[in-house]
Protein backbone atom coordinates (compact mmCIF):
# COMPACT_ATOMS: atom_id res chain seq x y z
CA UNK A 1 0.00 0.00 0.00
CA UNK A 2 1.32 3.15 -1.09
CA UNK A 3 1.68 6.00 1.65
CA UNK A 4 -0.94 8.02 2.58
CA UNK A 5 -0.05 11.89 1.04
CA UNK A 6 -0.12 14.74 2.91
CA UNK A 7 -0.14 18.63 2.67
CA UNK A 8 2.13 21.14 4.81
CA UNK A 9 2.86 24.81 4.63
CA UNK A 10 6.59 25.28 4.23
CA UNK A 11 6.29 29.28 3.88
CA UNK A 12 4.17 32.19 4.10
CA UNK A 13 4.44 35.95 3.11
CA UNK A 14 2.20 39.19 2.41
CA UNK A 15 2.52 42.56 1.66
CA UNK A 16 2.16 45.37 4.01
CA UNK A 17 -1.73 46.62 3.72
CA UNK A 18 -2.43 50.11 2.13
CA UNK A 19 -5.19 52.17 2.48
CA UNK A 20 -7.55 52.26 -0.57
CA UNK A 21 -7.49 55.14 -2.65
CA UNK A 22 -5.88 57.27 -0.57
CA UNK A 23 -2.96 55.12 0.63
CA UNK A 24 0.94 53.98 -0.20
CA UNK A 25 -0.35 51.48 -2.45
CA UNK A 26 -3.28 53.37 -4.72
CA UNK A 27 -0.95 53.81 -7.89
CA UNK A 28 0.68 49.85 -7.44
CA UNK A 29 -1.09 47.43 -9.48
CA UNK A 30 -2.41 43.98 -8.48
CA UNK A 31 -0.64 41.88 -10.43
CA UNK A 32 2.66 43.93 -9.29
CA UNK A 33 1.78 43.17 -5.84
CA UNK A 34 1.13 39.40 -6.55
CA UNK A 35 4.28 39.45 -8.48
CA UNK A 36 5.95 40.67 -5.36
CA UNK A 37 4.85 38.02 -2.90
CA UNK A 38 5.53 35.32 -5.64
CA UNK A 39 9.10 35.79 -5.70
CA UNK A 40 10.07 36.69 -2.26
CA UNK A 41 7.95 33.43 -1.33
CA UNK A 42 10.31 31.46 -3.67
CA UNK A 43 13.36 33.11 -2.37
CA UNK A 44 12.29 32.53 1.32
CA UNK A 45 11.67 29.17 1.09
CA UNK A 46 14.89 28.79 -1.09
CA UNK A 47 13.24 26.00 -3.47
CA UNK A 48 13.99 25.35 -6.99
CA UNK A 49 11.15 27.43 -9.53
CA UNK A 50 11.60 24.32 -11.36
CA UNK A 51 9.48 22.24 -8.68
CA UNK A 52 6.35 24.36 -8.29
CA UNK A 53 3.47 23.14 -10.60
CA UNK A 54 0.93 25.52 -9.87
CA UNK A 55 -0.38 28.67 -8.11
CA UNK A 56 -3.45 29.47 -7.16
CA UNK A 57 -4.81 33.15 -6.36
CA UNK A 58 -8.08 34.43 -4.76
CA UNK A 59 -9.40 37.92 -6.24
CA UNK A 60 -13.07 39.14 -5.44
CA UNK A 61 -13.45 41.82 -8.20
CA UNK A 62 -11.35 39.89 -11.09
CA UNK A 63 -11.47 42.91 -13.81
CA UNK A 64 -9.18 45.54 -15.67
CA UNK A 65 -5.85 45.77 -13.75
CA UNK A 66 -6.71 42.32 -12.07
CA UNK A 67 -8.51 40.90 -15.11
CA UNK A 68 -7.26 38.04 -17.61
CA UNK A 69 -6.28 35.25 -15.16
CA UNK A 70 -3.95 37.46 -13.02
CA UNK A 71 -2.48 34.58 -11.27
CA UNK A 72 -0.86 33.73 -14.43
CA UNK A 73 0.05 37.48 -14.60
CA UNK A 74 2.00 37.61 -11.65
CA UNK A 75 3.64 34.52 -12.20
CA UNK A 76 5.19 36.03 -15.57
CA UNK A 77 5.54 38.98 -13.51
CA UNK A 78 7.44 37.18 -11.14
CA UNK A 79 10.04 35.95 -13.22
CA UNK A 80 9.03 32.43 -12.73
CA UNK A 81 9.21 29.62 -15.43
CA UNK A 82 6.71 29.24 -17.90
CA UNK A 83 6.19 25.57 -16.85
CA UNK A 84 4.09 27.11 -13.53
CA UNK A 85 0.61 27.27 -14.30
CA UNK A 86 -2.21 29.63 -12.77
CA UNK A 87 -5.01 30.00 -11.74
CA UNK A 88 -7.37 32.85 -10.17
CA UNK A 89 -10.26 31.76 -7.97
CA UNK A 90 -12.89 34.02 -6.67
CA UNK A 91 -15.14 33.00 -3.52
CA UNK A 92 -15.23 36.91 -2.64
CA UNK A 93 -13.79 37.36 0.99
CA UNK A 94 -12.60 33.58 1.53
CA UNK A 95 -11.28 33.56 -2.06
CA UNK A 96 -7.23 34.00 -0.59
CA UNK A 97 -8.34 30.79 2.25
CA UNK A 98 -10.34 28.83 -0.61
CA UNK A 99 -6.75 29.60 -2.59
CA UNK A 100 -5.33 27.50 0.06
CA UNK A 101 -7.79 24.76 0.03
CA UNK A 102 -7.21 23.94 -3.71
CA UNK A 103 -3.88 23.81 -3.52
CA UNK A 104 -3.51 21.36 -0.68
CA UNK A 105 -6.35 19.07 -2.09
CA UNK A 106 -4.76 18.87 -5.24
CA UNK A 107 -1.55 17.93 -3.39
CA UNK A 108 -3.44 15.11 -1.86
CA UNK A 109 -5.11 14.27 -5.00
CA UNK A 110 -1.64 13.78 -6.31
CA UNK A 111 -2.54 16.08 -9.04
CA UNK A 112 0.67 18.41 -7.68
CA UNK A 113 3.52 18.07 -5.23
CA UNK A 114 4.30 21.73 -4.68
CA UNK A 115 2.49 24.50 -5.05
CA UNK A 116 1.34 28.28 -4.18
CA UNK A 117 -1.62 29.62 -2.98
CA UNK A 118 -2.84 33.52 -2.33
CA UNK A 119 -4.14 36.23 -3.07
CA UNK A 120 -4.31 39.93 -4.15
CA UNK A 121 -6.71 42.76 -4.70
CA UNK A 122 -6.36 46.83 -5.33
CA UNK A 123 -9.90 47.98 -3.96
CA UNK A 124 -7.93 51.23 -5.16
CA UNK A 125 -8.22 50.56 -8.43
CA UNK A 126 -11.54 48.42 -8.91
CA UNK A 127 -14.59 49.06 -7.02
CA UNK A 128 -16.07 47.54 -4.81
CA UNK A 129 -18.84 45.48 -7.24
CA UNK A 130 -16.82 45.76 -10.10
CA UNK A 131 -17.04 48.80 -12.94
CA UNK A 132 -20.59 47.39 -14.12
CA UNK A 133 -22.81 45.77 -11.87
CA UNK A 134 -25.58 44.38 -13.97
CA UNK A 135 -28.21 42.97 -12.01
CA UNK A 136 -30.43 40.11 -12.39
CA UNK A 137 -33.98 41.31 -12.63
CA UNK A 138 -35.70 38.26 -11.72
CA UNK A 139 -33.25 37.48 -9.11
CA UNK A 140 -33.65 41.53 -7.62
CA UNK A 141 -37.74 40.89 -8.10
CA UNK A 142 -37.64 37.11 -5.84
CA UNK A 143 -34.05 37.61 -3.80
CA UNK A 144 -33.30 41.28 -3.92
CA UNK A 145 -31.23 40.92 -0.92
CA UNK A 146 -28.22 39.26 -3.17
CA UNK A 147 -27.90 42.76 -3.99
CA UNK A 148 -28.06 44.05 -0.95
CA UNK A 149 -24.70 46.30 0.02
CA UNK A 150 -22.68 44.76 2.64
CA UNK A 151 -23.09 48.05 5.21
CA UNK A 152 -26.70 47.11 5.45
CA UNK A 153 -26.10 43.51 5.86
CA UNK A 154 -24.04 44.52 8.79
CA UNK A 155 -27.20 46.77 9.71
CA UNK A 156 -29.48 43.67 9.73
CA UNK A 157 -27.61 42.08 12.13
CA UNK A 158 -26.91 44.99 14.65
CA UNK A 159 -30.93 45.37 14.27
CA UNK A 160 -31.64 41.82 14.78
CA UNK A 161 -29.33 41.11 17.91
CA UNK A 162 -29.69 44.27 19.37
CA UNK A 163 -25.94 44.88 19.14
CA UNK A 164 -25.60 48.69 19.86
CA UNK A 165 -23.75 51.31 18.55
CA UNK A 166 -21.70 51.48 21.99
CA UNK A 167 -20.93 48.35 21.41
CA UNK A 168 -19.88 48.19 17.91
CA UNK A 169 -17.34 51.27 18.73
CA UNK A 170 -16.26 49.83 21.76
CA UNK A 171 -15.09 46.67 19.63
CA UNK A 172 -13.64 48.62 16.71
CA UNK A 173 -11.78 50.66 19.07
CA UNK A 174 -10.15 47.36 21.26
CA UNK A 175 -9.36 45.98 17.89
CA UNK A 176 -7.44 49.56 16.95
CA UNK A 177 -5.27 49.20 20.28
CA UNK A 178 -4.60 45.76 19.94
CA UNK A 179 -3.38 46.37 15.91
CA UNK A 180 -1.66 49.54 17.13
CA UNK A 181 0.32 47.35 19.87
CA UNK A 182 1.43 44.73 17.38
CA UNK A 183 2.95 46.86 15.21
CA UNK A 184 5.19 48.38 17.75
CA UNK A 185 6.04 45.01 18.97
CA UNK A 186 7.24 44.28 15.17
CA UNK A 187 5.24 40.97 15.55
CA UNK A 188 4.54 41.42 11.80
CA UNK A 189 7.69 42.51 10.28
CA UNK A 190 8.85 38.88 9.48
CA UNK A 191 6.22 38.13 7.58
CA UNK A 192 5.65 41.54 4.96
CA UNK A 193 7.74 41.56 1.91
CA UNK A 194 9.08 44.97 1.38
CA UNK A 195 7.36 46.42 -1.73
CA UNK A 196 9.00 49.00 -3.89
CA UNK A 197 5.81 51.43 -4.31
CA UNK A 198 5.48 54.92 -5.69
CA UNK A 199 2.94 57.67 -5.61
CA UNK A 200 2.52 61.16 -7.64
CA UNK A 201 2.78 64.42 -5.92
CA UNK A 202 -0.09 65.98 -7.72
CA UNK A 203 2.61 67.69 -9.97
CA UNK A 204 3.44 64.51 -12.09
CA UNK A 205 6.48 63.70 -9.99
CA UNK A 206 6.86 60.16 -9.67
CA UNK A 207 7.90 59.61 -5.99
CA UNK A 208 9.26 55.79 -5.71
CA UNK A 209 9.82 54.32 -1.98
CA UNK A 210 9.66 51.30 0.29
CA UNK A 211 6.33 50.31 1.49
CA UNK A 212 6.74 47.51 4.60
CA UNK A 213 4.49 48.83 7.66
CA UNK A 214 0.43 48.40 7.68
CA UNK A 215 -0.81 51.86 7.26
CA UNK A 216 -4.54 51.23 8.24
CA UNK A 217 -4.59 50.83 12.20
CA UNK A 218 -5.16 54.53 13.22
CA UNK A 219 -5.31 55.32 17.31
CA UNK A 220 -8.72 56.03 18.49
CA UNK A 221 -11.51 55.89 21.41
CA UNK A 222 -14.87 54.53 21.58
CA UNK A 223 -15.77 58.29 22.34
CA UNK A 224 -14.07 58.92 19.15
CA UNK A 225 -15.84 56.68 17.09
CA UNK A 226 -19.24 58.04 18.80
CA UNK A 227 -18.93 61.27 16.75
CA UNK A 228 -19.08 59.31 13.04
CA UNK A 229 -22.13 59.45 11.71
CA UNK A 230 -23.53 55.97 9.74
CA UNK A 231 -22.59 55.23 6.70
CA UNK A 232 -25.38 53.04 5.77
CA UNK A 233 -28.43 53.50 6.66
CA UNK A 234 -30.54 56.26 6.01
CA UNK A 235 -29.65 59.91 8.01
CA UNK A 236 -33.14 61.11 7.60
CA UNK A 237 -34.74 57.96 9.47
CA UNK A 238 -36.17 58.34 13.11
CA UNK A 239 -32.98 57.96 15.58
CA UNK A 240 -33.89 54.33 16.18
CA UNK A 241 -33.97 53.66 12.52
CA UNK A 242 -30.58 55.91 12.21
CA UNK A 243 -28.39 53.60 11.64
CA UNK A 244 -25.18 51.87 13.91
CA UNK A 245 -22.61 50.70 11.21
CA UNK A 246 -19.98 53.44 10.10
CA UNK A 247 -16.75 53.89 8.59
CA UNK A 248 -14.93 53.80 11.97
CA UNK A 249 -16.60 50.01 13.09
CA UNK A 250 -16.53 48.67 9.65
CA UNK A 251 -13.28 47.35 7.85
CA UNK A 252 -11.27 49.31 5.69
CA UNK A 253 -11.10 49.22 2.00
CA UNK A 254 -7.51 48.26 1.22
CA UNK A 255 -4.86 47.20 -1.02
CA UNK A 256 -2.38 43.98 -0.84
CA UNK A 257 -1.62 40.93 -1.43
CA UNK A 258 -0.10 37.49 0.27
CA UNK A 259 1.01 33.97 -0.95
CA UNK A 260 1.66 30.79 1.00
CA UNK A 261 3.76 27.59 -0.23
CA UNK A 262 2.22 24.35 0.04
CA UNK A 263 4.14 21.09 -0.76
CA UNK A 264 3.60 17.00 -0.14
CA UNK A 265 5.10 16.50 2.76
CA UNK A 266 7.46 13.75 1.95
CA UNK A 267 8.53 16.13 -0.67
CA UNK A 268 9.44 18.88 2.07
CA UNK A 269 11.47 15.98 3.77
CA UNK A 270 13.83 15.39 0.82
CA UNK A 271 14.16 18.95 -0.40
CA UNK A 272 15.33 19.81 3.36
CA UNK A 273 12.44 21.97 4.29
CA UNK A 274 11.35 22.09 7.33
CA UNK A 275 7.79 22.28 7.42
CA UNK A 276 5.57 25.45 9.47
CA UNK A 277 2.08 24.31 9.38
CA UNK A 278 -1.12 21.71 8.30
CA UNK A 279 -4.52 22.61 7.09
CA UNK A 280 -6.28 20.02 8.83
CA UNK A 281 -9.82 21.04 7.31
CA UNK A 282 -11.95 23.99 5.60
CA UNK A 283 -15.55 24.02 5.45
CA UNK A 284 -18.32 26.71 3.35
CA UNK A 285 -21.70 27.30 4.92
CA UNK A 286 -24.57 29.28 2.92
CA UNK A 287 -27.13 31.51 4.85
CA UNK A 288 -29.82 34.37 4.04
CA UNK A 289 -27.58 36.98 2.26
CA UNK A 290 -29.26 39.72 4.00
CA UNK A 291 -27.14 38.07 7.37
CA UNK A 292 -24.04 37.40 5.46
CA UNK A 293 -21.87 38.61 8.16
CA UNK A 294 -23.02 35.28 10.71
CA UNK A 295 -21.20 33.02 8.07
CA UNK A 296 -18.23 32.41 10.60
CA UNK A 297 -20.98 31.69 13.29
CA UNK A 298 -21.96 28.70 11.06
CA UNK A 299 -18.56 28.01 9.34
CA UNK A 300 -16.74 27.70 12.86
CA UNK A 301 -19.06 24.87 14.48
CA UNK A 302 -19.41 22.74 11.33
CA UNK A 303 -15.10 22.80 10.76
CA UNK A 304 -15.23 21.66 14.22
CA UNK A 305 -17.46 19.49 14.10
CA UNK A 306 -16.32 17.59 10.90
CA UNK A 307 -12.39 18.08 11.27
CA UNK A 308 -12.07 18.12 14.90
CA UNK A 309 -12.61 14.40 15.96
CA UNK A 310 -9.70 13.19 13.31
CA UNK A 311 -7.38 16.05 14.96
CA UNK A 312 -8.65 14.81 18.54
CA UNK A 313 -9.61 18.61 19.47
CA UNK A 314 -12.44 20.08 20.75
CA UNK A 315 -13.18 24.24 20.85
CA UNK A 316 -11.68 24.54 24.26
CA UNK A 317 -8.39 23.82 22.20
CA UNK A 318 -8.14 26.39 20.16
CA UNK A 319 -5.24 28.80 20.90
CA UNK A 320 -6.32 31.93 18.17
CA UNK A 321 -9.18 32.40 15.55
CA UNK A 322 -8.46 35.20 12.66
CA UNK A 323 -11.78 36.18 12.27
CA UNK A 324 -12.15 38.55 9.72
CA UNK A 325 -13.67 41.77 11.27
CA UNK A 326 -16.22 43.13 8.11
CA UNK A 327 -18.21 45.10 10.33
CA UNK A 328 -18.04 45.03 14.33
CA UNK A 329 -21.53 44.27 14.47
CA UNK A 330 -20.90 40.89 12.90
CA UNK A 331 -17.67 40.33 14.39
CA UNK A 332 -18.45 40.93 17.94
CA UNK A 333 -21.81 38.90 17.00
CA UNK A 334 -19.47 35.58 15.78
CA UNK A 335 -16.98 35.99 18.65
CA UNK A 336 -19.23 35.91 21.14
CA UNK A 337 -20.62 32.71 19.87
CA UNK A 338 -17.07 31.40 19.57
CA UNK A 339 -17.09 32.09 23.18
CA UNK A 340 -19.92 30.35 24.05
CA UNK A 341 -18.72 27.56 21.83
CA UNK A 342 -15.66 27.19 24.15
CA UNK A 343 -13.24 29.16 22.35
CA UNK A 344 -11.31 31.21 24.95
CA UNK A 345 -12.20 34.91 24.72
CA UNK A 346 -8.62 35.97 24.31
CA UNK A 347 -7.87 33.79 21.41
CA UNK A 348 -9.75 35.73 19.07
CA UNK A 349 -8.05 38.09 17.05
CA UNK A 350 -4.89 38.79 19.22
CA UNK A 351 -3.87 41.29 17.52
CA UNK A 352 -7.10 42.93 15.85
CA UNK A 353 -8.54 42.46 12.71
CA UNK A 354 -9.49 44.12 9.46
CA UNK A 355 -11.34 46.90 11.42
CA UNK A 356 -7.60 48.24 12.12
CA UNK A 357 -5.66 46.37 9.80
CA UNK A 358 -7.58 45.99 6.74
CA UNK A 359 -9.56 43.75 3.75
CA UNK A 360 -8.22 43.50 0.64
CA UNK A 361 -10.99 41.39 -0.42
CA UNK A 362 -9.54 38.67 -2.28
CA UNK A 363 -6.00 38.50 -0.60
CA UNK A 364 -7.53 38.04 3.14
CA UNK A 365 -7.91 34.91 3.56
CA UNK A 366 -4.12 33.67 2.44
CA UNK A 367 -3.57 37.25 4.81
CA UNK A 368 -5.26 36.09 7.89
CA UNK A 369 -3.44 32.48 7.26
CA UNK A 370 0.14 33.82 7.43
CA UNK A 371 -0.73 36.35 10.30
CA UNK A 372 -1.97 33.28 11.90
CA UNK A 373 0.76 30.72 11.04
CA UNK A 374 3.67 33.27 12.48
CA UNK A 375 1.42 33.94 15.53
CA UNK A 376 1.26 30.30 16.13
CA UNK A 377 4.91 30.21 16.08
CA UNK A 378 5.43 33.00 17.63
CA UNK A 379 3.74 31.89 20.80
CA UNK A 380 4.15 28.12 21.14
CA UNK A 381 0.59 27.40 20.43
CA UNK A 382 -0.74 24.49 18.43
CA UNK A 383 -4.55 24.73 16.87
CA UNK A 384 -5.87 28.19 15.02
CA UNK A 385 -9.06 28.75 12.91
CA UNK A 386 -8.97 31.57 10.12
CA UNK A 387 -12.68 32.18 9.19
CA UNK A 388 -15.19 35.06 7.26
CA UNK A 389 -18.20 35.98 6.56
CA UNK A 390 -18.97 36.04 2.60
CA UNK A 391 -20.90 38.33 0.53
CA UNK A 392 -23.95 36.58 -0.96
CA UNK A 393 -24.61 34.87 2.09
CA UNK A 394 -21.55 32.65 2.70
CA UNK A 395 -19.24 31.62 5.40
CA UNK A 396 -15.57 29.99 5.46
CA UNK A 397 -13.04 28.42 7.57
CA UNK A 398 -10.17 26.37 8.09
CA UNK A 399 -8.23 24.62 10.86
CA UNK A 400 -4.77 25.01 10.83
CA UNK A 401 -1.69 22.95 13.23
CA UNK A 402 1.29 24.60 14.18
CA UNK A 403 4.18 22.14 13.24
CA UNK A 404 6.74 23.66 14.99
CA UNK A 405 4.77 23.46 18.77
CA UNK A 406 6.91 22.12 21.57
CA UNK A 407 4.24 21.21 23.89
Amino acid sequence: MSQQREAVIVGAVRTAIGKAQRGSLVHTRPDDMGAAVLSALVERVGVDPNEIEDVVMGCAMPEAEQGMNVARNCVLLAGLPDSIAAMTINRYCSSGLQSIWQVHTDILAGGIDVGIAGGTETMSMIPMGGNKIVPNIDLVAKRPEAYMGMGQTAENVAVKYEISREEQDAFAAESQRKAIAAIERGDFKEQIVPLNAYTYDGKGKKIEFVFDTDECPRATTAEGLAKLRPAFANPKGAAAFGGSVTAGNSSQMSDGASAVMLMEAGKANDLGLKPMAKVHGYVTVGLDPAYMGLGPAFAVPKLIERFGPKAGISYSDIDCVEVNEAFASQAKYCGDKFVELGIPAEAINPNGGAIALGHPLGCTGAKLTTQLVYWLRDNNKRWGIVTMCVGGGMGAAGLIENLDYQG
